[in-house]
């Protein structure tokens, strides 16, 4: 059985293995070892704290399989379907808008649980058998901030701009939706990403 590299960051390379997945997070030769070592292994554990956390939210996720603190690799088995960044230009209007009413609601499912993706954008989803899975929490942490919960909703708008723009506006009205029937502080949140947004650093076109 052949091992394909499938995706490749700053943090970490991806490999499918027949039907699982191997994430290794990398060494970073500029890293003192010991430091190196210490953080990929940190990293690690977190991301796949996260994703044990965040199922038990309701939230699909991989399902992780083996965690090797040696290599920093976790392996997780393989969702075989079709990422939303790319199913969104291709579906309805209203098949949109109820795809990103579900993503709002699995993002609120987090937030009640103080989960922040860290990335959350629409090429770290992927639709199978009708249901929205949610990957790569290598960023992500627990949070009870709302700075952090509002910078998770802005990272999902700013996604919307640069990579769907011409329906940016109904998919982010579905996203909302979604989040606030499921997370009851979901105006404060808004408020905070309001504020975010008027500091110019994080500023996304309306």
């Amino acid at each position: 059985m052949t091992t394909e590299m499938i995706g490749k960051g700053a943090e970490a390379n991806v490999y499918l293995y027949g039907k699982i997945i191997k994430k290794e997070r990398i060494s970073k030769s500029y890293r003192i070892k010991e430091l190196d070592t210490s953080l990929r292994l940190k990293r690690t554990k977190r991301e796949a704290k996260l994703m044990s956390l965040a199922r038990r939210a309701g939230v699909p996720t991989p399902i992780i399989s083996d965690v090797d603190i040696i290599s920093c690799t976790i392996e997780m088995n393989f969702i075989n379907g079709k990422k939303i960044n790319k199913l969104l230009p291709i579906v309805s209007k209203n098949e949109r808008r109820e795809l990103c009413s579900k993503i709002g609601n699995h993002t609120g499912k987090l937030h009640s649980n103080n989960i922040i993706h860290g990335d959350l954008t629409t090429s770290n989803m992927i639709k199978y058998k009708n249901k929205i899975y949610f990957i790569d929490f290598g960023l992500g942490d627990v949070s009870v901030s709302l700075e952090d919960k509002g910078v998770d909703l802005l990272l999902f708008k700013k996604a919307l701009h640069s990579t769907h723009f011409k329906f940016k506006k109904e998919c982010w009205n579905g996203f909302i939706e979604g989040y606030s029937k499921v997370y009851k502080d979901h105006n404060n949140v808004l408020v905070r990403l309001q504020e975010i947004e008027k500091r110019g650093r994080y500023f996304v076109e309306r």
